[in-house]
Formats: C-alpha cells, sequence, structure tokens
C-alpha cells in the first residue's frame, strides 16, 4: 500500500510544533482528509517536508497513536485506525470544551472539570435577577439607542472603587473603558497599541492561551521571553526587545497563569525600567487576582505606559462579560473611541445591571461569598496534594503541579480523564518553540458538590502514587 500525501497547514494551530502536528493529525481523520486504513507518510519524510526533527514527529504520531486513532505496524509503517480518540485528548486541549458524556458513563457523578476555574453558586442568579425585575418595574429605561461614550460614566466611576484594593496609582471613571471581560479587554488593549505591516507581542515563555489569541486576531506575530523564579526575566526582555524589535509587552504580575508565580516589588520595577528603556508599552493581565493585591502594579509604577486588564469573571460571574482596561494615563478617551468602533461599548440592561451590583454593595457580598467556598476547596486541594511539588496561592483559583519521575503530563492527562478527572498540561500554555516543563495546570472547581471535588483529588493523588511501570517505545 502506497504512502498519503498529506502535507498539513500547521500555520492553523498554537504551541509547540508535535502539539501542532498532532492537532492537524486530528483534524485530518475527523474532516476525512485521511480515512481509516489509510497508511501516513514515514516519520523521517513527513518531517523533512514539513522542515522539523524527526523526533518531533515521531512525538505527534506517538501521542495520536496512544489515543487510538493511529495504529502502528511492525515493518509495514503507520495507519489509521479510527475516526475518533479513545481518550477525547483534543477535546481537552480546547478553551472551554463541554463536558464529555462519554466519561460521565464510565465514571460515578460524572467528570469533575479542573481545567478551568469554576465559580460557586452563593447567590449570583438570584441577585441578577432581583436587579433585573427592579429594573423593569421600575420602568424609565430606554434601550432603544445605541451606548455613548457619556452614558457608562457613572458605571466606569464606581467601576474604579471596585478597583480601590489594588494600587493602580491614580486612577479615576475618565482612565477606565469597560469591556466584554477580560478577553476582549486583550484583544482592545492591543487594538490600541500596534503598529505597523507586522507587528510583535512579547509574551511570557508559559502563558495563558487568550493572549496568543488576542495576538493573532489583531495579525501580530508572538515573541516568547523567558521566566524565573520571579516572573518574567528582565534580562531576558532586554534581549528580546534587542533582537526583535517589539514594542509591546503582555505580563502577569499579580498571579503567572499557570505557574501561580506573584512577582515582587523589585522585579516589577526591574520590567518597568526596561520598558522605558525600549519605550514599550504594557499589557498587565490582573484578571486572577482576588482582594487586596501585594504590590504596586505596573500601572502605578508607569501610569504613562501600562494598560491594565481587569474583569470580573473569577471573582463574581463570567457569563455577565464585563470588565474594563485601566489605560495609561490621558488614554481613557482614545480607548474608549476605540471601543465605540469595535462592539459600540457595553449593552445598556448590563450596564444598569452592573452600577446596581455595584453601588448596592451586593457585587463585593457575592465575591467575599464564592471566595470562601474557593478558600475552603483550595485547602481541601493542599490537604490531598500538597506533599506534592505544588505551586499556590491564597485567593488564587488553580494550582501548578510538577510531576514527579515516571510521568509525563500528557500521559497523566490522558490518565486522569480515563478516570473522569480534566486537567491541563503544561504544553498548553507553552508558545511555539518554547520549553514546556513536566507539570499541569489543576483548577478549582467551585460548581461541583465537594464530595465529587474531592473524588478528583484523591483520584489524581492515587495517579501520582502509581506512575506507569513501563515507557512507551
Amino acid at each position: 500500500m502506497p504512502d498519503t500525501i498529506w502535507l498539513p497547514d500547521l500555520a492553523r494551530f498554537d504551541g509547540p510544533k508535535y502539539l501542532a502536528l498532532t492537532h492537524a493529525l486530528r483534524d485530518a481523520v475527523r474532516s476525512g482528509e485521511l480515512a481509516k486504513g489509510d497508511r501516513l507518510p514515514p516519520v523521517r519524510d513527513l518531517a523533512w517536508r514539513l522542515g522539523m526533527t524527526p523526533g518531533t514527529v515521531a512525538r505527534a504520531y506517538q501521542i495520536v497513536t496512544q489515543e487510538g486513532i493511529l495504529e502502528a505496524a511492525v515493518g509495514r509503517g503507520t495507519f489509521v485506525a479510527a475516526t475518533r480518540p479513545k481518550f477525547g485528548a483534543d477535546q481537552a486541549l480546547l478553551l472551554e470544551p463541554p463536558a464529555s458524556s462519554r466519561i460521565a458513563a464510565r465514571a460515578e457523578g460524572g467528570p469533575v472539570d479542573l481545567r478551568s476555574p469554576q465559580l460557586p453558586d452563593v447567590g449570583q442568579n438570584a441577585a441578577i435577577g432581583a436587579v433585573l425585575a427592579r429594573i423593569a418595574a421600575e420602568g424609565g429605561f430606554d434601550y432603544l439607542g445605541y451606548p455613548g461614550l457619556k452614558r457608562d460614566g457613572a458605571l466606569r466611576a464606581a467601576y474604579a472603587d471596585w478597583l480601590s484594593d489594588r494600587d493602580l496609582g491614580a486612577v479615576t471613571g475618565d482612565d477606565i473603558v469597560l469591556t466584554l471581560g477580560g478577553q476582549n479587554g486583550l484583544g482592545l488593549a492591543l487594538q490600541c497599541c500596534l503598529k505597523g505591516p507586522r507587528p510583535q507581542v512579547m509574551l511570557e515563555e508559559l502563558a495563558y492561551p487568550g493572549f496568543r489569541h488576542a495576538a493573532r486576531l489583531n495579525r501580530a506575530e508572538v515573541v516568547p521571553v523567558a521566566l524565573d523564579a520571579d516572573g518574567l526575566s528582565p534580562s531576558a526582555l532586554d534581549e528580546v526587545c534587542k533582537r526583535s524589535g517589539a514594542r509591546i509587552v503582555c505580563v502577569t504580575t499579580e498571579a503567572q497563569n499557570p505557574t501561580t508565580v506573584r512577582m515582587p516589588p523589585r522585579r516589577r520595577a526591574e520590567i518597568v525600567e526596561v520598558a522605558r528603556h525600549h519605550d514599550l508599552q504594557i499589557i498587565e493581565d490582573d484578571c486572577y487576582s482576588v482582594g487586596q493585591a501585594s504590590a504596586p502594579s505596573l500601572r502605578s509604577l508607569a501610569p504613562e505606559r501600562t494598560w491594565h486588564v481587569n474583569s470580573i469573571s473569577k471573582s463574581l460571574a463570567a457569563g455577565l462579560r464585563f470588565g474594563g482596561i485601566v489605560c495609561p494615563a490621558g488614554q481613557g478617551e482614545y480607548a474608549r473611541l476605540a471601543a465605540q468602533h469595535s462592539y459600540f461599548g457595553l449593552a445598556r440592561p448590563i450596564a444598569d445591571l452592573m452600577l446596581a451590583l455595584f453601588t448596592s454593595g451586593e457585587a463585593a457580598r457575592l465575591r467575599d461569598a464564592a471566595q470562601a467556598v474557593l478558600e475552603r476547596r483550595l485547602e481541601l486541594a493542599l490537604n490531598a496534594l500538597g506533599t506534592r511539588d505544588i505551586a499556590w496561592q491564597k485567593g488564587l483559583a488553580f494550582l501548578w503541579l510538577r510531576l514527579p519521575i515516571g510521568w509525563r503530563a500528557s500521559t497523566f492527562m490522558r490518565e486522569a480523564e480515563s478516570a473522569g478527572v480534566l486537567v491541563r498540561s503544561a504544553d498548553e500554555y507553552a508558545l511555539v518553540d518554547s520549553h514546556a516543563p513536566n507539570a499541569i495546570r489543576i483548577a478549582i472547581d467551585g460548581r461541583s458538590p465537594e464530595p465529587d471535588f474531592v473524588r478528583a483529588l484523591d483520584t489524581m493523588a492515587r495517579l501520582l502514587r502509581t506512575p506507569p511501570g513501563d515507557l512507551p517505545v
């Protein structure tokens, strides 16, 4: 049987090259481009045509073979064995995929999804419903016209007060543009900063995938910058600036995602020094921090160049899609005009709802109640896994677990999934050609019943105690 002529376009996929090829293989099988029984190109041939090492291709083939999509026959080659994976690992690589009914049928109580933090229900829906009912009963609203640049002044002032527990420097409502959540805020900040026909954005070498998506949607190339124990490395940032000419850097200071690192004050000052030397624009992602910040933000240290992105998705309710950017001093009106041109501003019912939640104190009450539940869940996670090499922060809704000898992140993720627990591999946060440590991120799930959450923790603890006894060859 001749080899199938297949040359995928890997530019469509983010992450390391082997993961991009893994995605391409799955997509080709699902779409029918590769049919059951087709023989794939030999590893060396495909590696040569794609301009990568044979080891990279072999790793991708191995992952998809372990999922049951491919099968390797000694002396004959690698063939398409099935049109769907055994483990659903491709679904685990999406940002917010639906729960797998297949796992629900196999694991009592259904899967526990620890890929993205889930807020507990502490009465948010009831509070939102009550506010909307009061607005409807009082009447007097007019939602027929478009949102305007001046209409949301009271809400911007209320949001500035909501953020007052952080050291952001001098901030008023005039410095804020309201956004449709944090991801929309990242995209809008990039739209305000990017210039030139081939712009570049510097990201932490392990970074929230939403940074990459926002950059790609804004036609920007991403350039990785090394991390160390204190977060983004200022010397690496300086070197990348000299080498690439990039003039925008995205950074997380309070809760680096996924490593949980909180950047110390001295490091923040060093990052600002490099940014001023190279005249960088800074996009500071603060969507995960809850409560009192530990040190002055980059917006406080460099108010002339920092776009501080925040949202309520991790503290109050993700479904409301509400957030904001504290803009560089004097840039608020410019950013609000950009928002007007992009999405006309917030929907007016949402603006009225959020203003009522903030000014009544209801938003703060619900935030504190949700945080109490998440802190209890974090304590449970530390009790179950705390003897392992784990990084965490009080108030943070995820943990970073470095796997022990005997486990690879991809293998652990599949084994956990087969046992009804969904987690994220470090590979999903690595930029192209960046090193991915042998680690996983575990999110705190506040929605599942506590016994199910504990069961998921016990499952992972059991797996960590019993690594595979043999290695695939």
